[in-house]
């Protein structure tokens, strides 16, 4: 008698459907595509950041050679594109030299798509 019953009962299934699956592949995908085009913007701004504080802590005695450095290192970081010399803002406070930047890259997705992102820093 009891094993009819549990027969008769409709036992649920667990997992993913096909649909699910295809759901999360489509936006694993889509994320990854972002990311791959996203990654090497951030790597970008990572290296200004670390060349603007390596000039900063050098202290140069004028703002056109504090900008003359920075192009020099620029032709040896080939990563660097978004910005020049001329794009950095250079001030003194206290006898310590300080560099701010800020830039913006539009990274295409797709078609008319694009993403625009923003960057800014400022020396150490």
């Amino acid at each position: 008698m009891r094993q009819h019953q549990q027969c008769g009962l409709h036992q649920r299934q667990r997992g993913i459907s096909l649909i699910g699956l295809l759901f999360w592949a489509v936006f694993l995908a889509c994320t990854g595509v972002v990311a791959a085009r996203v990654f090497p913007t951030v790597m970008e701004y990572y290296t200004i950041q670390s060349v603007v504080n390596r000039i900063a802590k050098g202290n140069p005695a004028t703002v056109p050679a504090a900008r003359a450095e920075f192009e020099r290192i620029k032709q040896v970081e080939y990563s660097i594109q978004s910005i020049s010399g001329s794009d950095l803002q250079i001030s003194k406070d206290n006898d310590k030299v300080q560099i701010s930047f800020a830039y913006e890259r539009q990274v295409e997705l797709f078609g008319p798509a694009f993403l625009l992102l923003k960057y800014q820093g400022r020396s150490q």
